[in-house]
């Protein structure tokens, strides 16, 4: 139960066009019609299948309310199954079949046409024996889907399984999912703080390097008008703050946030040019070659960061565009247990969330304020300097 148990890495998505109305058995009902081996009972093309399951092991087939359901939370795996026949085995079945099909030939070398001929053997018979699920790879994906903010938190952050979340989701519910990236996350933020969102191209990003020239961002989606390079801009905000102002920073809700940049730090060329800076140490930030890495023109894209609010400590490493966490280490739940443990870590998991995004916040009201050419100023000296 990878929301429940250890350390927590996700990305999420936006629901929207559902209702906020509790969880009923009408929810764990269209569950049981979507898991596995119901939902697209077609035989995929590509060889995967996907399906909800219990979410607390690989093969749990269980779904319930009591098990599944936790106040405004529920919580279910997505399982997923390939069905891919190694290519050793092909290889081997084509060597048997070229053997058999060119024993008789003068030559002893086989022909075009009986190559051809032993590779659709090979085929068919791996096919045949895919049948009995000799070849098929199992993982689940747990789902932690909270109401309360109508966010769906993915422990999977791969695209091929990713791909797959949103129509199974619509199938079963209705209404739509949204990765909440950077860009999209900026957005729905700049609006409930009155802020202007700077649409347009997502490739163009702040010059924070005196004589660097504004460019396109290789990593950028083109056909996105959100600028996740907002998450990279961020993360500089977030280290020239730390370094030149305070560890603490006022949040819009009226609390405060400490912050420490630790563990790791990973920096790209805006152009894909001049290659990665992966940095690991306690203090990743305040090395020699991280500033030199970032005084070249490289943005940060991924860093480790400790968070504490309300005296709750979280440590994770943000991934800039996508806003994914990943290793997320949550306060030990002492006193807790069983199924109060599990709705403690939930409020965890929502408290976090909530602290990134106020944090996401606070820079966002600089930079998409009057004074964000006075904290550009500030941060090309600050390099300058470094």
């Amino acid at each position: 139960m990878a929301f429940f148990n250890g350390r927590v890495s996700f990305v999420r998505f936006a629901v929207e066009g559902i209702t906020t109305e509790p969880f009923g058995t009408d929810a764990i009902d269209k569950l049981t019609l979507n898991a596995i081996g119901k939902y697209g009972t077609v035989e995929s093309q590509d060889g995967i299948r996907v399906g909800f399951n219990g979410g607390r092991h690989l093969l749990d087939s269980e779904i319930s309310f009591e098990n599944n359901v936790f106040d405004e939370s529920l919580h279910i795996g997505m399982r997923f199954d390939v069905d891919k026949i190694p290519s050793n085995i092909l290889k081997a079945y084509t060597e048997i079949e070229i053997k058999a099909l060119s024993a008789g030939n003068p030559s002893g070398r086989p022909t075009k046409e009986q190559k051809e001929e032993a590779k659709e053997s090979a085929l068919a018979r791996a096919l045949a024996e895919s049948s009995d699920g000799r070849y098929r790879r199992m993982a689940v994906h747990p789902l932690l889907w909270d109401k309360s903010s109508q966010t769906l938190y993915s422990s999977a952050g791969s695209a091929n399984v990713l791909d797959r979340v949103a129509p199974l989701f619509r199938d079963t519910f209705g209404g739509d999912l949204h990765l909440v990236t950077a860009g999209r996350l900026a957005a729905g933020l700049a609006a409930r703080l009155g802020l202007t969102m700077p649409y347009g191209d997502p490739a163009k990003f702040t010059v924070f390097v005196e004589g660097q020239e504004e460019g396109a961002i290789s990593w950028a989606n083109p056909e996105s008008l959100l600028p996740d390079v907002l998450g990279n801009e961020f993360l500089i905000w977030l280290w020239h703050t730390l370094a030149t102002r305070s560890d603490t920073i006022a949040l819009a809700d009226g609390t405060e946030v400490t912050v420490m940049m630790t563990r790791t730090l990973q920096l790209d060329c805006p152009k894909g040019e001049t290659g990665r800076d992966q940095l690991n140490d306690v203090g990743p930030a305040r090395m020699p070659e991280a500033l030199k890495a970032l005084q070249s023109g490289k943005l940060p894209r991924k860093a480790g960061l400790i968070l504490v609010r309300h005296q709750q400590q979280y440590e994770l490493t943000l991934q800039a565009e996508t806003f994914a966490v990943a290793s997320a280490a949550m306060p030990k739940l002492e006193e807790a247990s069983g199924r109060e443990a599990t709705l403690a870590r939930i409020e965890q998991i929502r408290h976090m969330t909530d602290t990134l995004d106020l944090l996401y916040a606070a820079f966002l009201q600089s930079r998409l304020g009057e004074n964000w050419g006075e904290s550009v100023g500030e941060i090309r000296q600050w390099l300058k300097a470094a």
